[in-house]
Order: C-alpha cells, then sequence, then structure tokens
C-alpha cells in the first residue's frame, strides 16, 4: 500500500512527503516532477503549448505508472484528482490518501514565497493567481479532496517536520 498526498499548491504536499518518505523508509514520488520528466519541459509551458488536457493526460499516465510500484509516498499534483480515473485506480489499490488542508490566505503566502512558481506554475483560473483563484479552486477541489481521503490534517500552522510526525502516527504501513 502506498500514502498519497493530497492537497492544494503550497500544502506541502513535497516537503512532507520526503520527510514521511524517509521515516518510513520508503520511496518518494513527486508527481509533477515525473511529469515534467515525461514532457521535458515544466508545467507551465506544458499549459502553455500543450493546454491543461494534455498536462491532465500526462498526470494520468504518471499516476498509472507509479501505482504499479508497491509501498511508496506519492505526492499528487492538487489537480490530479479532478478526474474519476485518477481516482477510481488509488481507490481499486486500497491506497492511504491523506488530505493536506491549508487555508487560502496561506498557501497564497507560501506560493508567493516560492522562487520557483512563476517560472515553473501556470495560473489556473483568469483571476491571476491569487487568492480569489486559490479561494475558488479550493470550493472545487475540496469536496474531492474530501471525499477521497482517509485523512485529513490541518497545515496551516504546523511546519513540516510536525506535519510528518502525524502522518507517521496515522499511517498504516
Amino acid at each position: 500500500m502506498s500514502i498519497f498526498l493530497v492537497g492544494y499548491r503550497g500544502s506541502g504536499k513535497t516537503t512532507v512527503g520526503l520527510l514521511l518518505a524517509g521515516r518510513l523508509a520508503k520511496p518518494f514520488v513527486d508527481l509533477d516532477q515525473q511529469i515534467v520528466a515525461m514532457a521535458e519541459k515544466s508545467i507551465k509551458m506544458i499549459f502553455a503549448e500543450d493546454g491543461e488536457k494534455y498536462f491532465r493526460d500526462l498526470e494520468t499516465q504518471a499516476l498509472l505508472a507509479a501505482i504499479q510500484q508497491p509501498e511508496q509516498v506519492i505526492a499528487l499534483g492538487g489537480g490530479a484528482l479532478i478526474r474519476e480515473e485518477n481516482r477510481a485506480a488509488i481507490k481499486a489499490g486500497g491506497h492511504q490518501v491523506v488530505y493536506l488542508r491549508c487555508d487560502a490566505s496561506e498557501l497564497v503566502k507560501r506560493i508567493a514565497a516560492d522562487p520557483a512558481t512563476a517560472a515553473n506554475r501556470p495560473n489556473l483560473t483568469g483571476l491571476g493567481g491569487g487568492l480569489a483563484e486559490v479561494q475558488t479552486l479550493l470550493a472545487q477541489r475540496e469536496p474531492i479532496y474530501r471525499a477521497v481521503c482517509h485523512y485529513e490534517i490541518d497545515v496551516t500552522y504546523l511546519p513540516a517536520t510536525a506535519v510528518a510526525e502525524e502522518l507517521m502516527r496515522h499511517s498504516h504501513p
């Protein structure tokens, strides 16, 4: 069984995933990094040159490949669960899904503080990537995250190490 970390961009999936994988002695997979490697370009470039549908197709391919490997910690992109096919594949494998929930205003701060965001990540709506965009997408995605997850943790004010420790208490290796 693998552990899937889900949540909005900036919720700490990669940072927490690396820590958790190290503590569980499991491999770590960042699905977005897999997609970038497959496409040989940034996510922002994929969106600009090929469109969101192509990105989502690559995302599904990467997810289905990752699921084939047992006992991993996998960080999903914020929109990976939009597709029913992806949700069904995770559910069919009996994997543990953890939602890293974070307040929209904190997500905006974290995203703005990440120097790689502007170069590598596209805005996902016409709202310009700020608080309105985060609130809009959270309103759409949060019910999906909650429907799929086995456990939810509020990461808004927790350092990544504390989140990883909390997840250690809830993981079922």
